[in-house]
């Protein structure tokens, strides 16, 4: 039994993405499967996000379609073709709209139009090759069965549906709640990743001289117990940064200059937020390779204890880890795998982030180390997930998605990795397991995601990668030839 002394030692956030997760999928949160244009304490709503589906709805042995054609003056009578054609197939007609086309036809007087209708399933592709008989452009559009995801780096600035449980102007318990100056600092700092937009210069901070002296407590404290606890990925990476970023016990570093150290060595890059982050939006942030990293500090009368995120956990727990080349793909693959899945997903993928990047354990010559966030920036947790205490599971997806968490104390039990590579490769597996109708690919030299839907697209993707393969060969001839 933990005392609340021990539990006070907790410097991870206690709001976890999986409890954001369901409060989607119930309607109660503020995220895309509740009240998503609701106002928060906060800040403003964010801009309307148009979904976007590639799936057609089939049950009782009919489908419905969504049909974009068009009628050029000289096909007008193709319009009452059409009818014709709805009577032959027994299509019910759900919906109908016409508008001038935009397109590059001659004329301005041509219109196009769009249908909805029902057909039986078996007669969907000669009910479609019967209306391009009168019709110019036919085409099938899809339902919009998926939920919305960001395809540019650029849309991120709508990934902003803030979860506001343990915001200190609301929260009775949060140590700054009684705080009036705290509250207007926070509030402050915060209003600066609100009109942060994507490709701007990342806001600097001039912390005080009690926020450094709370940074001091915290780095000096955890910095002494991380040579025989934390992972050597997490080690090596700090002592980098303690080099090249001004890492220390003297001041708080800047997201400048932590993003242009984490671009140059996994392509990561930092955003400011100015709280706790849905789960969807979070994750799909990831598949950018951004991650979105809060610029406040815990209030100075608990520095070894913060009920959310701020710039301690982000900079000590998740900055170093993300400086590693295997890791950084593992937590991009999550976040790839989040884009358009629905809630349930959702729930099931912000369980593996919170049992992997937040609190994995992984084994290292013979010995098990802490590589999650919320343990590296936890002195208290630390110390224990590393003792006799807990219960170790091997890292499994199907397992760990499902595992109950814990949020208001320490974990009582853990996952175990062979190695990052080992828990990528299990991830990959997961993630195609996960029924979506069509896969994403990232595009590094766009910053965007391919939907992988169509032929040509897949094709695409082939090309490319028969390209890498060939300079592959011809490096691995020049060595042989050597």
């Amino acid at each position: 039994m933990k005392t609340d002394g021990c539990a006070q030692q907790q410097s991870c956030r206690k709001q976890s993405l999986i409890e954001d997760a369901r409060k989607e999928r119930s309607g109660s949160g503020s995220g895309p499967g509740g009240s998503a244009g609701s106002p928060g304490p906060l800040g403003p709503p964010g801009p309307p996000r148009p979904g976007d589906g590639f799936v057609f709805e089939d049950k009782d042995g009919k489908v419905v379609l969504n049909v974009l054609f068009a009628l050029s003056d000289e096909k007008h009578a193709g319009f009452f073709k059409t009818g014709k054609i709805f009577e032959t197939f027994e299509a019910k007609l759900l919906h109908i709209e016409s508008r001038p086309r935009r397109k590059w036809k001659n004329s301005p007087a041509d219109l196009e139009f769009f249908l909805k209708c029902e057909v039986h399933s078996s007669d969907r592709d000669v009910f479609i090759n019967s209306l391009k008989r009168v019709a110019d452009d036919v085409r099938a559009v899809p339902e919009e069965k998926v939920p919305w995801f960001p395809r540019h780096i650029r849309d991120l600035d709508k990934c902003n549906m803030l979860i506001t449980k343990f915001d200190p102007e609301l929260d009775h318990d949060h140590p700054g709640y009684n705080d009036s100056e705290y509250r207007k600092r926070r509030a402050a700092i915060s209003e600066l990743a609100f009109r942060y937009k994507q490709g701007e210069p990342l806001p600097s901070v001039e912390y005080t001289a009690e926020e450094v002296s709370t940074w001091r407590q915290v780095y000096q404290q955890l910095r002494s117990i991380y040579p025989s606890l934390a992972c050597r990925q997490f080690l090596d990476a700090l002592q980098q940064l303690e080099k090249e970023c001004g890492y220390g016990d003297e001041r708080i570093p800047q997201l400048r200059d932590v993003s242009a150290f984490l671009k140059e060595k996994t392509g990561f890059q930092l955003r400011p937020v100015a709280g706790l982050l849905s789960a969807r939006d979070f994750l799909a942030s990831l598949a950018f390779r951004v991650f979105q990293c809060t610029q406040y500090i815990r209030h100075s009368s608990a520095p070894m204890h913060s009920p959310e995120p701020d710039c301690c956990h982000e900079l000590l727990g998740h900055i170093p880890m993300l400086a590693d080349k295997e890791f950084a793909q593992f937590s991009q693959e999550i976040g790839l795998a989040s884009l358009g899945v629905s809630d349930e997903d959702i729930e099931k993928l912000s369980t593996l982030y919170w049992f992997t990047v937040e609190f994995g354990l992984c084994k290292q010559n013979g010995a098990v180390k802490a590589y999650g966030a919320g343990l590296l920036s936890s002195y208290g947790e630390l110390v224990y997930a590393l003792s006799n205490e807990p219960e170790y599971k091997p890292f499994n997806p199907e397992e760990t998605a499902v595992q109950p968490y814990q949020d208001q104390t320490y974990q009582p039990v853990y996952f175990v990795s062979e190695s990052f590579e080992d828990a990528k490769m299990k991830l990959r597996e997961y993630s195609a397991s996960i029924k979506r109708p069509f896969a994403v690919r990232y595009e590094p030299f766009t910053c965007s995601i391919e939907v992988l839907d169509h032929p040509s697209k897949m094709q695409h993707a082939l090309s490319q990668m028969r390209e890498d393969l060939k300079t592959l060969h011809c490096a691995l001839e020049r060595l042989s030839s050597s």
